[in-house]
């Protein structure tokens, strides 16, 4: 067995353990209503075998980190599988030092969903070990890449506790517009993390059929010299495609539910031979995860937050404001140093200047100066409960763009990591 083999082995560990850690946290929070024993004694042992299992999938996933490290021969953050798995056992880092700061029971069953949720959408890119790109060979790999995951990790936990707060203090049986406008948005904000879930699970259900669909295109180009170039480009989906690629041929197409023809073409005006099959995909998690959601509306036959909310019954929302704020403040310094100065100065090396404004730099510009804005309101304007709940959501979601939208939708000098 290689330490590859070992690497993946430890991975599925950490992985299936952080779940059954999750559900230990459901356990300690809503078992303790029909406990016949008292309440905070129950909640007290599942706790504990919660964050105990937690901590060995912490530890399974520090062994897949250093063993992928060894049998890489370099640090596993140099593409989006390593790089999400990382932020994954960030987010477990950062959480293990806050649950042990506040010891509650509640951050670890929001947390960890996010733990898992990042994980699976890491298993989504190749797993392979891919050599370094040149811009990657460089001591700062390890400095940059790991301060800002650890900064982000930080980031995760305060969006966790800020969507804890508003699931507990909006009111869902009140029906003036100030409330229902809370309710709408609480809820778009679980309807969004249930179409990621979707997405992945699509991904996973048509990479189990093996399903493929190729089309090629022919793309003309006229160099310095005015000579014509003409090149056939060839794009593989691993999805139905709802959309193809602009001005495209099929060349190959497995049959879905009778679709033998792709139903539209993506518009002309978006750049690159990849942005079909990038638009089929957003278009196939919106799908996907409205029909989820759907089925979840029609079983529970009412909105998700609201069928949360009565198990925060009891928690002190100050608790989960006061979480909120000290997991941004502890998270800030660290991205901070990582995603800014660390940044600029690999950069200088790399290419010969601090800033260039690449769209990966603007958006980790975006990021740091959101948290500047939200340290600045909270500690200076006293934005504290609502406001600074929604700041952290919304804070997070700018976070993931970051790292998702610009690594794959964006082209940049950055764009290296979304292979």
């Amino acid at each position: 067995m290689t330490w590859l083999d070992v690497s993946s082995v430890a991975f599925m560990i950490a992985f299936f353990l952080y779940c059954f850690a999750f559900l230990f946290f459901v356990i300690a929070v809503a078992g303790r209503k029909w406990s016949n024993r008292e309440p905070v004694l129950h909640m007290r042992k599942w706790s504990r075998i919660a964050f105990l299992v937690s901590t060995l999938g912490l530890a399974a996933q520090l062994v897949f980190f250093f063993t992928r490290w060894v049998g890489a021969g370099h640090i596993p953050t140099s593409n989006m599988y390593e790089f999400m798995t990382f932020l994954g056992m960030a987010i477990m880092i950062a959480f293990t030092i806050v649950y042990l700061i506040y010891r509650s029971p509640l951050l670890g069953m929001f947390t960890l969903p996010l733990a898992v949720i990042v994980l699976a959408y890491a298993a989504v890119f190749p797993q392979e070990v891919q050599p370094l790109v040149p811009a990657l060979q460089s001591n700062w790999l390890k400095v940059h890449v790991t301060t800002a995951a650890l900064g982000e990790a930080f980031f995760a936990v305060g969006f966790a506790a800020g969507l804890m707060y508003l699931l507990r203090v909006v009111d869902f049986e009140q029906t003036d517009k100030a409330a229902r406008r809370a309710q709408r948005w609480v809820e778009f904000t679980l309807y969004v993390i249930v179409v990621l879930i979707a997405f992945i699970g699509s991904v996973f259900a048509f990479r189990g059929m093996d399903y493929t669909a190729v089309f090629t295109r022919e793309d003309i180009s006229i160099d310095q010299k005015g000579v014509q170039n003409q090149m056939t480009m060839r794009v593989e989906y691993k999805m139905p495609p709802i959309v193809k690629p602009y001005n495209s041929e099929v060349e190959q197409m497995d049959s879905f539910l009778g679709m033998r023809e792709p139903l539209l073409e993506a518009p002309s005006w978006m750049k690159g031979v990849n942005a079909g099959r990038k638009l089929n995909t957003v278009v196939w998690s919106i799908v996907a995860g409205t029909l989820l959601y759907g089925v979840l509306r029609l079983l529970l036959r009412k909105p998700i937050a609201a069928v949360i909310h009565p198990a925060l019954d009891g928690i002190d929302p100050e608790d989960l404001d006061e979480i909120t704020y000290r997991s941004i403040a502890i998270g800030f310094p660290v991205f901070t140093l990582g995603a800014i100065i660390f940044a600029m100065i690999w950069a200088e090396q790399a290419w010969g200047r601090f800033w260039g404004w690449d769209p990966k730099e603007v958006w980790a510009l975006i990021t740091w100066l959101f948290y500047s804005a939200y340290l600045h309101f909270r500690l200076s304007r006293g934005w504290q409960g609502l406001r600074s709940a929604w700041l952290a959501v919304i804070g997070f979601i700018v976070v993931m763009f970051t790292l998702v939208g610009v690594n794959l939708v964006i082209a940049g000098l950055h764009s290296y990591a979304g292979v």
